[in-house]
């Protein structure tokens, strides 16, 4: 490490006690220690490559949130992300040695979750989301950098994966044959999402684009969602981008790397919690074809993150973190059998999202 963190912490005139925090994947967290508490981030400029425009991003769209909440009476504070200034008024701090650094107040008496443990917190997760959404409706997206280019764009994941395949870099190929065609059988779906975005029936949005549980603060007390956090990906896409993938990730029966793929499937009763949220906060802006596409996005979205671990496995596991062999293998295997179970079930899905539409 670098750099002193009591250093980094004078640049916002705090003097506190610092400790690690969390188990984020990306950036490096502190808890810092004073009255009151903060939160103190050395943001990944590997994966980011211009934090500048990340912290751009999340200081205009941090000061709407605060006016739409405050019209609404609720807490500012509370309810959505503060940045804290450094003492020359700039959202972040770059040092000496080109690493960035910015800080938030912390959000007391709240906590998160990895897993589900209820499906009540899908509710909550959902209505969390949904609100975030809701709120941002009047944002002008356009005007949002795009700080990972083609992040959520599925006909250029499956281009990324063919380059894979042709490159075949770590030689895998010929042991992926059955991974390989349920991937190019299902490319049919890659593009529904952009087409109707390029068409101009499914609005550009202000999306999060990492709608994990984990990215939700609840009450410590009531369990109610408090604040969305992790903004780091928020850029201009579409609404079904952040409603799949929250399913993909929160309405799965098993583990993303689960070995046995009789324990994956796509649970209905998950998916109806997180859309009964979701949708009854986004009744009155989602369109008619968002809510049309709502169950199809978790296809989508599930399709997209297999065949990214599926490229990744053919690149030799170059991009995801892997703790054993075959895992991002395993993981495409979990993400297709996903896929593949809702495509079996979307009249099931398409009638719970009617149902919360009324």
């Amino acid at each position: 490490m670098n750099y002193s963190l009591n250093e980094i912490c004078s640049k916002f005139d705090i003097d506190p006690t610092i400790g690690s925090y969390g188990n984020g994947h990306i950036n490096d967290t502190y808890l810092c220690q004073s009255n009151p508490n903060y939160i103190l981030q050395k943001i990944n400029n590997v994966v980011f490559k211009s934090p500048e425009e990340v912290m751009e991003n999340i200081s205009n769209v941090t000061k709407h949130l605060k006016e739409k909440i405050r019209e609404a009476g609720g807490d500012p504070e509370r309810e959505t992300l503060t940045v804290v200034p450094t003492i020359d008024g700039k959202n972040y701090y770059k040092d000496d040695n080109g690493n960035y650094f910015r800080m938030y107040k912390y959000i007391e008496n709240s906590v998160s979750y990895d897993l589900v443990e209820d499906p009540i917190q899908l509710y909550y997760t959902g209505k969390a989301f949904g609100k975030f959404q809701n709120m941002l409706d009047d944002f002008p997206a356009e005007k949002l950098h795009e700080t990972i280019k083609d992040f959520h764009n599925t006909p250029e994941r499956v281009n990324q994966l063919l380059a894979a395949m042709e490159k075949n870099a770590a030689g895998r190929l010929d042991s992926v044959k059955e991974e390989v065609e349920f991937a190019l059988e299902f490319r049919k779906y890659a593009s529904i999402i952009t087409d109707q975005m390029a068409e101009g029936t499914v609005p550009l949005r202000v999306t999060h684009n990492d709608t994990k549980l984990n990215n939700i603060l609840f009450d410590d007390k009531t369990n109610e969602g408090v604040c969305v956090i992790d903004l780091d990906t928020v850029m201009p896409g579409s609404m079904l981008y952040d409603f799949g993938d929250a399913l993909r990730s929160g309405a799965t029966s098993g583990a993303e790397d689960e070995t046995d793929l009789r324990k994956i499937w796509f649970d209905i009763a998950k998916f109806e919690q997180f859309t009964k949220g979701f949708v009854g906060e986004m009744r009155d802006t989602i369109t008619e074809k968002e809510a049309e596409l709502l169950a199809m996005s978790a296809l989508i979205m599930s399709y997209e993150c297999g065949i990214r671990f599926l490229a990744d496995y053919l690149n030799g596991d170059v991009y995801f973190k892997t703790h054993r062999e075959g895992q991002n293998l395993d993981r495409a295997r979990n993400q297709f059998k996903l896929a593949k179970n809702i495509e079996s079930k979307l009249d099931e899905l398409n009638a719970i999202v009617n149902k919360y539409l009324v």
